[in-house]
């Protein structure tokens, strides 16, 4: 630990669980108080009891608007008059957009130009000024610090500022209150703001519960920074709601202090897991918000036959992102396929192969032919079949009548 570690890890937190209380008291009735239910599915699936926190169903479809909300109820008038600027990826412009709205504060969001759509429209729905600027988080982030002063607004952090850490606090609350069995909560940690919160309230209500963040493997920030360790912080990520480059000031102290772990997920386990709660669940949850189910699925065994509370954060997923989740996970479980297999180009040869397909059961979806751009004899084609089946075990059946039959089969996998 450096120096200055050994000074943070001295001094006191700056939230408590009493601002906590009091957070809640100051923002009830405004917000959704979100139901925490077991899986009985993911928990004979998982080997651990699951319990679920709901926050998808907050007006604004995620947990971001309790922060935002007390933070602007503790504006003075004149602050409140000249109005506010955040930066965000979405839920969090969201939350401030729409309780600004609803208190009569003129709201500004920075968001990078890559948000998803459906986020940035729902932003300017609630009335926000919205500012598209960089491509990262931290891009429009610094943007957002340079309009605050060249127009005289108040920035309001999305994570790292003790009121919004408070509020954010208030669901780990709610959790143990509906679920005090729960001895393990998996937090989804992009700045650090929900963790911060939840586990300063779950350590005072609980002081052995288990505390573990995750992180997506692509933006290992505050991984880094506990771990002591250098992974590159980049990439497209299907969790852009916790894609920061820069862990806290704030917010690294609550982590280092009270995290007895944090945890990394592939993207891979992350669209699984989106996939997985809407399946099972019924529910829409965006990448972020899967982070701990994509946690426990990757990390099983630490696990094992403990309460674990998991956090949906938020349900903001554009709808051709979260089609194309759904595609692939289809593609990966063998339900959807597309196979190449080599023909000779001569009358029929399309017939002969239908009628396997129709002899298994299999429906085709496309076909396509390739005689031009190929490295197969000038009387040879490549078919690319796309066809459903029931599962993995069908497909493969469909291959080996394939293969019995003389033809060469390759199925073109998704990575």
């Amino acid at each position: 630990m450096n120096t200055l570690s050994k000074i943070e890890g001295a001094l006191p937190l700056p939230v408590t669980v009493d601002d906590i209380l009091a957070a809640r008291t100051r923002i009830s009735g405004s917000i959704v108080k979100t139901p925490t239910l077991i899986s009985q599915t993911f928990s004979q699936m998982l080997g651990c009891n699951v319990y679920l926190k709901f926050e998808n169903l907050q007006f604004t479809a995620a947990y971001k608007e309790r922060g935002a909300l007390n933070r602007l109820l503790q504006l003075d008038e004149a602050a409140k008059a000249k109005g506010v600027i955040g930066a965000s990826a979405g839920n969090h412009a969201q939350g401030l957009a729409y309780h600004g709205k609803r208190l009569g504060v003129p709201v500004t969001i920075v968001m990078p130009t890559t948000t998803p759509i459906v986020k940035v429209t729902q932003t300017q729905g609630h009335g926000a000024t919205v500012v598209q600027y960089g491509e990262k988080f931290d891009d429009a982030y610094a943007h957002a610090r340079k309009l605050e002063v060249e127009q005289g607004l108040t920035f309001i952090h999305p994570f790292d500022e003790p009121d919004i850490i408070a509020g954010q606090g208030t669901v780990g609350l709610e959790m143990l209150e509906d679920a005090p069995q729960i001895d393990t909560l998996i937090i989804p940690i992009g700045g650090g703001g929900l963790f911060s919160g939840i586990a300063t309230a779950a350590r005072a209500m609980k002081p052995d519960i288990r505390l573990i963040g995750v992180q997506a493997e692509l933006y290992p920030s505050m991984y880094d920074f506990i771990k002591g360790a250098d992974l590159a912080c980049d990439g497209d990520t299907l969790a852009e709601g916790i894609a920061v480059k820069q862990p806290g000031e704030l917010t690294r102290r609550f982590v280092e202090r009270l995290a007895d772990d944090v945890l990394l997920v592939t993207e891979r386990r992350l669209e699984e897991a989106v996939s997985l709660l809407l399946q099972i669940e019924k529910t829409v949850v965006e990448g972020a918000g899967a982070a701990g189910l994509a946690a426990l699925l990757s990390y099983r065994e630490q696990f094992a036959g403990r309460n674990v509370g998991l956090i949906l954060t938020g349900g903001n997923i554009d709808t051709r992102l979260l089609a194309n989740v759904l595609l692939r996970d289809l593609a990966r479980s063998g339900r959807l396929a597309r196979l190449r297999i080599i023909l000779q180009d001569r009358p029929g040869a399309l017939f002969h192969v239908a009628r396997i397909f129709d002899q298994e059961a299999v429906n085709i979806l496309e076909l396509s032919h390739q005689r031009i751009f190929t490295n197969l004899p000038a009387k040879g084609l490549s078919l690319d079949v796309e066809c459903e089946t029931r599962d993995g075990a069908h497909l493969q059946r469909l291959i080996t009548a394939l293969g019995a039959a003389g033809y060469e089969v390759a199925p073109i996998e998704v990575a």
